[in-house]
């Protein structure tokens, strides 16, 4: 609450004129960044091309992700494993992209063996990871992140994602 009071140049007892509570203010900013991503989708589909606006949503979002953001990101899971309404919204969120990433996965699929629930796994962890390395790390390069994403992406849609087995030297398939 203090970050967010400073940020917004006003005291934090000031926001409880505008939200009922601490969860009203969480959960008001969870609603601004899934519209802006609604915002950024819709206008790269503008273009009528469903794999280019996915592809351009990723990247956009890691490589614009600043570190304020992630840093409230970990706030909000860490706040989630206290308090059951940051959770429930927390979880609620999660389903919402995964199967937004399912949908978007089965459509884009460029092979019948594309699995898109191990790929949402995959996917999930990466940008999971992406978030906290933002906020943890001072000097970090979104660059390296994206091309990650754009290649497990490529291998998950065309059905050759990496799997356990390919670390002990099995061809991939």
């Amino acid at each position: 609450m203090l970050d967010l009071a400073k940020a917004a140049a006003m005291s934090a007892g000031n926001f409880y004129r505008y939200f009922s509570s601490k969860e009203a203010i969480v959960l008001g900013l969870a609603e601004r960044d899934r519209e802006r991503g609604a915002a950024m989708l819709g206008e790269l589909q503008k273009s009528g091309d469903r794999r280019a606006a996915f592809l351009g949503v990723l990247t956009q979002y890691v490589s614009a992700l600043t570190r304020e953001a992630a840093v409230l990101r970990l706030d909000i899971w860490s706040e989630a494993t206290r308090n059951p309404a940051i959770a429930a919204m927390t979880e609620s969120s999660e389903a919402e992209a995964r199967a937004w990433f399912l949908d978007m996965f089965e459509a884009l699929a460029t092979s019948p063996d594309c699995d898109p629930p191990a790929l949402h796994i995959l996917v999930s962890r990466l940008l999971k990871g992406v978030i906290v390395d933002r906020a943890l790390t001072p000097e970090f390069d979104p660059a390296p992140a994206v091309a990650q994403l754009l290649q497990l992406l490529e291998a998950g849609l065309g059905g050759r994602l990496p799997t356990a087995s390919d670390a002990s030297g099995t061809p991939p398939r």
